[in-house]
């Protein structure tokens, strides 16, 4: 079908727009499903609808946000079913052949008065009118004298083109209801011009006589109770009863299945509930008859709730209502297009000497903006049409943009309460009820349920907040232009009590888990940057509690562009998010990146001092790792004298770098000053180790390990437990390959690439002499990584493995090449300790560094060694 109001944008002959409708063959396929099994169900003996009391499977409802095509699909189905040739082709054929009566109603022209049923009735007769193209005496009779009744003096024909209801049948439907009576009227010989009433007050007492003409033409049990009824609308509700009585007795060339389908159900349903009761009355009291609903709500008749406001309520009236009832029922959510058909449907929309008009590049932005919409993407077509009138071509950018039109579409069916939840909620990536509760500041939740009913809203129960909007519903309810709309005082203090609601959910958590810390840090990280909030609260203990167990998960967005397209960092959200954010990536970039970003969020001076100290702390690692251990050295010392929470860490840190210039004893002396956040026992095993003292070296790392479990710190376990595998590596080879297949169990959900590439190295040390190993190659490729990761003193744990190797299998030549690489690696003074190891693991003259001060002496620690070679050579040999 030609798109006219896109014609008549254009002066071009060769512009052509149609209305391009894009494939809902999963919901075609609902519909087929739905009637071969209606089809089969009233065609079963036994079937029939005098039956009052059984449940009703005579429904399918299609919900979904407004704008996402429900309306468009139901005139496809209308017109496929009218007619084979409109069905597209991906719909496949019918199974079925009897013969089918699509009749839809667009119930957004009806008015919010019950009254207005009676142009559904007459909808559905009007079509019956040409098919059978016969009366339907009993139920033609009884709405006769309704008519008569309600609308004195007004003829039918008159009132059907006034109303817009004349069509195609607008003329056989008065002429039809005259026969029935007349013939009625005949019948029953009634003399004269007999009026509807006369005739069915006749048929009222013949059928109480149980004469037999009477029941010939209406043989109905209930026809007399309906007939002899004041003939008003609550009557009118009840003769649907006698219309799928009579197609039900139809002879067999003029047998039809009427399939009806109620268009925009939302405008009766939840704020009508008469109207409603009276089209749910209609469902019911025709069960060979398919009714296809769509609304913008789920269809609520299976909710017990609403007993007493409908006829039928509950899941044994309608089973395939009910939420039990799952996709196997009748309620489905009328989804999102695909990408790949938002792309199709704007290509097709409007074409220019047959190629499509809207190219790939703006269509790629439309699709992107709209989150699979169609109202959007009908919506930007408009503008792109508007856009051109003005002599210009439209780019990309133009459509980086909400549309009026489309927030008015979804604030049109919400209440004021609802409204003002769905714009809190709007600030939110996923919420609960609790959550968009406190942050719409309000004391009930109930406008919060319903809002989460609407269809604009998804649900998975199976996340930690069950609730998100729908992507463009979320996006244009910001540049809201309604009358009530937000200003932007009332967006920050929305953005305020979000950021509240959120830090209350994570510090009143009895079991507060890093998933909830982390969802809680993202979403809290971006309302506090995007609406620069200036009070950052609990995102303070959040920032320490993210950063305590070294996890490392991807937390905050990107940052708000500022000078040179670089993040601007101008609030103390936007310096935080970057602190965390560059803390985060350190795992992924190069350790120098990581010092210079933390310098940038310094040199802000906008963080209070306790998250300045958090920054100073990952400064001087970040130092620590490039070798730039002065720079460390101060770092650490400033966050050790700040007294902050994270002294300890600090002071480990510096125990640390006692170690690493050589200083055994000095780190030693620091260990029982560090506790459990000092990661005490992590630090005893690397002092012993260097030594050779493996034994000792497990000890410390089992301990460490298993104080990591007690408090439940993943990260902390998987650093404890690479270094176990490192230290039982040296000694215990089979062992240590349990100890890395745990290592990288325990890794694999974590974001540690210092502690992954040390477990390598380990590895290494594992395999060492042993000739099918490649260990030389691995270490190769291993020294690749560490180089572009920024991880320089990893390379002298490297040399550490490869010297073990090559003693092992007493290399000496290249034993004294990488004495010579190590020597230079730490003529600085960092490290110098592995010349002295790897020259003792060939047993190879070397002078002591002068700057090592060992915890028992330099002769010991040769001797263990040593020993350690000469142990790793027995158990090859034994093997081979």
């Amino acid at each position: 079908m030609a798109d006219l109001r896109a014609l008549f944008s254009s002066n071009d002959p060769s512009f052509d727009a149609d209305e391009a409708f894009t494939n809902r063959e999963h919901q075609w396929a609902l519909v087929a499903a739905a009637l071969k099994e209606h089809l089969r169900r009233t065609a079963a003996p036994g079937s029939g609808v005098e039956d009052l009391e059984a449940p009703r499977r005579n429904v399918l409802v299609f919900h979904g946000v407004g704008g996402v095509g429900k309306s468009t699909l139901l005139r496809k189905i209308e017109a496929s079913l009218t007619a084979a040739e409109e069905r597209p082709a991906q719909w496949g054929e019918p199974t079925w052949t009897e013969r089918l009566l699509p009749i839809r109603i667009d119930l957004a022209r009806s008015a919010s008065t019950g009254s207005d049923f009676e142009r559904v009735i007459l909808t559905i007769r009007l079509a019956l009118a040409g098919n059978p193209g016969r009366p339907l005496p009993a139920f033609d009779v009884a709405l006769r004298q309704y008519w008569e009744h309600t609308h004195p003096g007004e003829p039918l024909d008159e009132y059907l083109r006034r109303t817009g209801l004349a069509g195609r049948f607008a003329t056989a439907l008065p002429q039809q209801m005259q026969t029935a009576v007349s013939e009625a009227a005949a019948l029953l010989q009634i003399p004269g011009a007999a009026t509807a009433g006369q005739v069915a007050g006749s048929l009222v007492q013949g059928l109480r006589e149980r004469r037999e003409r009477a029941r010939a033409l209406a043989g109905c049990p209930h026809a007399a109770a309906l007939l002899e009824a004041t003939p008003d609308l609550e009557a009118l509700s009840f003769y649907p009863h006698l219309l799928a009585w009579e197609l039900d007795r139809l002879p067999a060339k003029h047998q039809v299945v009427p399939v009806v389908l109620l268009d925009t159900f939302e405008d009766t349903a939840d704020r009508h509930r008469d109207f409603e009761r009276l089209l749910q009355r209609l469902v019911y009291l025709m069960p060979n008859v398919l009714f296809v609903i769509s609304g913008r709500s789920r269809l609520a008749w299976a909710d017990p709730a609403l007993h007493g406001q409908l006829d039928r309520t509950g899941p044994a009236a309608w089973p395939g209502l009910a939420p039990s009832a799952g996709a196997g029922g009748g309620q489905h959510l009328v989804g999102d297009l695909s990408p790949e058909d938002c792309d199709d449907h704007l290509a097709r929309r409007l074409v220019h000497d047959g190629r499509p008009l809207i190219g790939p590049a703006i269509r790629a932005a439309i699709t992107a903006r709209s989150h699979g919409l169609p109202l959007h993407l009908d919506l930007a077509v408009t503008r792109f049409l508007e856009i051109r009138r003005t002599g210009r071509t439209p780019e990309p950018a133009d459509f980086d943009c909400a549309f009026p039109a489309l927030i008015a579409r979804v604030l049109s069916d919400l209440t004021p309460d609802e409204r003002h939840v769905l714009r809190s909620v709007s600030l939110l990536d996923a919420f609960d009820l609790g959550l968009a509760t406190r942050a719409a500041g309000l004391g009930l939740q109930a406008p919060a349920r319903r809002l989460t009913e609407r269809p604009l809203v998804s649900e998975n129960p199976y996340a930690l907040w069950p609730y998100h909007l729908h992507g463009v519903v979320r996006t244009a309810v910001h540049d809201d232009q309604s009358e009530d709309r937000w200003t932007r005082a009332d967006w920050h203090q929305a953005a305020g009590r979000a950021l509240a609601a959120l830090g209350e959910q994570w510090t009143s958590a009895t079991a507060a888990g890093r998933t909830l810390l982390v969802a809680c840090l993202r979403q809290g990280l971006r309302l506090a940057r995007d609406h620069r909030l200036t009070d950052l609260g609990w995102l303070t203990d959040a920032a320490h509690a993210y950063t305590d167990d070294s996890v490392w998960e991807p937390l905050a967005p990107p940052g708000l562009p500022g000078p040179g397209g670089q993040p601007g960092l101008e609030t103390p959200a936007d310096v935080l998010a970057e602190l965390l954010t560059a803390v985060a990536r350190r795992q992924h970039e190069h350790r120098s990146r990581t010092a210079d970003r933390l310098t940038a969020v310094l040199d802000t001076g906008l963080l209070d001092s306790d998250l300045t100290t958090l920054a100073l702390y990952y400064r001087a690692k970040a130092h620590k790792d490039l070798g730039r251990t002065q720079e460390s050295r101060t770092g650490m010392q400033r966050v050790a004298d700040a007294g902050s929470r994270l002294a300890p860490k600090a002071r480990r840190g510096l125990a640390n770098l006692d170690r690493i210039s050589g200083d055994f004893p000095a780190a030693l002396t620091a260990v029982p000053t560090l506790g459990w956040k000092g990661r005490h026992h992590r630090v005893a095993g690397d002092i012993h180790w260097p030594h050779g003292n493996i034994d000792q070296a497990i000890a410390a790392f089992e301990a460490a390990r298993a104080e990591a479990e007690q408090h439940n710190a993943s990260g902390e376990r998987a650093i404890a437990q690479v270094r176990l595998a490192l230290a039982t590596a040296f000694a215990d080879p089979v062992r240590a390959g349990d100890e890395l297949d745990l290592a990288h169990q325990l890794l694999a959900p974590l974001d540690q690439r210092a502690t992954t590439l040390l477990a390598h190295i380990a590895a290494l040390v594992k395999d060492a002499g042993d000739t099918g190993s490649d260990v030389p190659g691995r270490a190769h490729r291993l020294r690749r990584e560490i180089t572009d990761a920024g991880l320089p003193w990893l390379i002298r744990f490297l040399e550490i493995a490869l010297a073990f190797h090559h003693a092992v299998r007493d290399e000496h030549q290249n034993l004294a090449d990488l004495i010579d690489r190590l020597h230079t690696l730490t003529t600085g003074g960092d490290f110098a300790y592995f010349t002295d190891i790897a020259a003792a693991m060939g047993n190879l003259p070397h002078p002591p560094r002068p700057t090592v001060r060992w915890l028992d002496g330099h002769t010991p620690v040769r001797e263990r060694w040593h020993a350690l070679i000469t142990h790793r050579r027995d158990r090859l040999n034994a093997s081979s």
